[in-house]
């Protein structure tokens, strides 16, 4: 008789289940792809660059120096950014300064749960690439607070620079390290972020975070990697297609397919992680996150025996 497949973990609500799939199936992290979290397959080695500053930890963090390198590449005064413990942190200051938003399907579950009310005809939250769906807005939409995690790998630019609106990012999307916690606020005024700054926990952003992040935006190379990241998603699209998967268009670093019942479980089970769409509203839907060309390879073999 052959033996029961172990129980796969159920999706997680922000994607990163690499972890728990790979003890479920009881193989080291390292042999899973995990592409339900969509970071830059192009980014530096930032885990290489951490044992440098790891010294840091011996001291409180100071993130004044960090603030200004960012002010820096973003071309704004450094007294309009608020360094934050990642986009989360981000996400749940600017929802405790505005409390009623308006939340329009399908977009990142976050924002609903931070905010005190969602109504229609509030300040709209929108991401830009929206996040599943991985679509720019057009240059005439609008919103009261811009979410742009992955608007620097889809544009190869840093900001999209709206004027008197909110803008909300993080730079571990950008460098593939989601476990160094950094994010930001853009605020219309020195005055909002000012505001924002002292509903922070003192020390919010770690020290060793504080003192990377200088010379990891020097690295920053947001036009080739967004050409590299088009490219790899091109190739994405046409792997998925040949095996009767249909990829909704995109501009981002992920893609979105939306009938894919069971998808998820058949990749899993080969070390292959994708995220389940569900808390973004879209039933049934994956958010596949654009691999390198060895992560390309390895999601082929998974689809093999794929049957929708």
């Amino acid at each position: 008789m052959t033996p029961a497949s172990p129980p796969l973990p159920p999706p997680g609500a922000h994607g990163g289940d690499g972890p728990r799939v790979a003890e479920a199936l009881g193989i080291p992290e390292s042999d899973v792809l995990d592409l339900s979290a969509s970071l830059n397959p192009s980014a530096p080695d930032v885990a290489s660059m951490v044992a440098r500053y790891a010294s840091s930890v011996r001291r409180y963090p100071d993130s004044r120096g960090a603030r200004d390198a960012l002010a820096g590449v973003l071309a704004i005064d450094a007294e309009r950014i608020v360094l934050t413990n990642g986009g989360a942190e981000a996400i749940a200051l600017v929802a405790a300064h505005q409390p009623v938003g308006d939340v329009q399907p399908p977009d990142f579950s976050l924002y609903e749960k931070h905010l005190a009310s969602v109504q229609a005809g509030a300040p709209r939250w929108r991401s830009n690439p929206n996040n599943p769906t991985g679509l720019l807005a057009r240059a005439d939409e609008v919103a009261a607070v811009w979410d742009e995690a992955f608007y620097p790998l889809a544009t190869g630019c840093w900001t999209r620079g709206d004027a008197d609106v909110i803008v909300v990012g993080s730079l571990t999307k950008v460098f593939a390290c989601p476990g160094l916690r950094v994010g930001y606020v853009i605020t219309p005024t020195a005055a909002l972020a000012h505001t924002l700054v002292t509903r922070q926990p003192e020390w919010s952003v770690n020290s060793i975070a504080c003192a990377l992040l200088p010379g990891l935006l020097e690295l920053a190379d947001l036009p080739k990697w967004a050409r590299a990241i088009a490219a790899q998603r091109a190739q994405l699209v046409t792997l998925l297609r040949g095996h009767h998967l249909a990829p909704a268009p995109s501009d981002a670093n992920y893609v979105l397919v939306r009938q894919a019942r069971g998808l998820r479980n058949h990749l899993a089970r080969r070390g292959v992680v994708v995220r389940d769409t569900a808390s973004f509203g879209v039933a049934d839907g994956v958010r596949i996150a654009v691999p390198d060309n060895s992560g390309l390879d390895r999601l082929s073999d998974a689809l093999q025996g794929w049957n929708p």
